[in-house]
């Protein structure tokens, strides 16, 4: 299955591009891209053109925060359809409960799982595509946009505690403070925003029951011409709560309303099993964990849920036919600078 997402999800991209003076035209054909397509907003595009486009067009330029710099011109309107019922939510809870039911309509690629721990959240996001690929300036996309669109919606009531990313910093981090305005952690288990829990519930002073109606009975009339295959809602919810140690099928069909049962026979029909979507969420995780050098391997052996060193080396070896120490020292990158 094709993952697809809005063409809207690039929204910015020639701006920033032709700014940082890059070939937009040949970037663009090399992703099967191209300016056409991204005049319109609603026209679906393979998630992972847009992924490899950004990486490339960052590659090229040198620029580690092209995904910052395209957030930082967002507005609520480029939600589509779904910016109208965001808008007239009572407050930020129910507005992201909004973009997790519709996450459909704005990028199948994005997982979102919101966590309240005590007093603070955490707002939780991945990018799920068909390859294993890095996605450093799409998720560093996404994770800003998520920071507008809060920040658009309470004003001065927004105020995150910090921003945590799963890879390593850039050489500058300038541009990471001015746009989120508060703590930036990278080497982090999950890509996502803490908060405040209090900001969840701040009332929105332009909620409108009445409109938030109409826009709904829209949306459900595309939902349903949208949807996914459960066996990829359920890959993306392993992809969340896998780093959490929660990634038992139990947790998993919680998080999809139905009980195992139900769970393991619904995937057979998708022709799919647990196990082998937990095996490839886990290829493609090893992967970006080990890119990142400041993961440690026994750290990622927690994180990808196996309890012994040897385990997690058996696995690997299985998968990719060398030790994971190995493979880290063959394919080490040169790290970037910023202009």
């Amino acid at each position: 299955m094709t993952v697809l997402a809005r063409s809207a999800a690039l929204t910015n991209y020639l701006e920033v591009a032709r700014h940082l003076r890059l070939n937009v035209n040949t970037l663009l054909a090399q992703a099967g891209l191209s300016t056409s397509i991204l005049s319109d907003p609603k026209q679906h595009i393979p998630a992972n053109a847009a992924v490899t486009l950004l990486e490339h067009s960052a590659q090229q330029s040198g620029c580690e925060t092209l995904g910052l710099r395209m957030a930082e011109l967002r507005h609520l309107s480029d939600f589509g359809e779904v910016s109208l019922l965001l808008s007239h939510q009572n407050n930020l809870r129910d507005a992201l409960q909004v973009i997790v039911q519709y996450r459909h309509l704005l990028n199948d690629s994005l997982a979102i799982f919101i966590e309240e721990t005590g007093k603070t959240v955490i707002i939780r996001e991945e990018l799920i595509t068909e390859v294993a690929t890095g996605n450093r300036q799409a998720i560093e996309l996404a994770i800003a946009v998520m920071h507008r669109f809060c920040a658009a919606l309470l004003g001065a009531h927004w105020s995150p505690i910090n921003v945590c990313f799963t890879h390593e910093a850039p050489s500058d981090l300038s541009v990471h403070r001015r746009i989120f305005g508060c703590k930036v952690d990278f080497g982090c288990e999950f890509n996502g925003i803490v908060c405040p829990a209090t900001n969840l519930d701040t009332a929105n002073p332009l909620a409108n029951a009445a409109m938030a109606r109409h826009a709904q009975r829209y949306l459900d009339s595309l939902q349903s011409k949208n949807h996914c295959s459960l066996a990829f809602d359920v890959r993306k919810s392993i992809y969340l709560l896998l780093p959490m140690g929660r990634a038992t099928i139990e947790q998993i069909a919680q998080s999809q309303g139905m009980n195992v049962r139900t769970l393991q026979r619904r995937l057979e029909d998708d022709g799919a099993s647990f196990s082998e979507l937990i095996n490839h969420v886990r290829r493609d995780l090893v992967i970006r964990y080990l890119e990142n050098p400041g993961y440690s391997l026994g750290r990622i052996t927690d994180m990808l849920g196996y309890s012994m060193p040897s385990s997690f080396t058996r696995w690997f070896i299985s998968q990719f036919g060398m030790p994971p120490a190995v493979w880290r020292s063959e394919h080490k990158t040169a790290p970037r600078k910023d202009h």
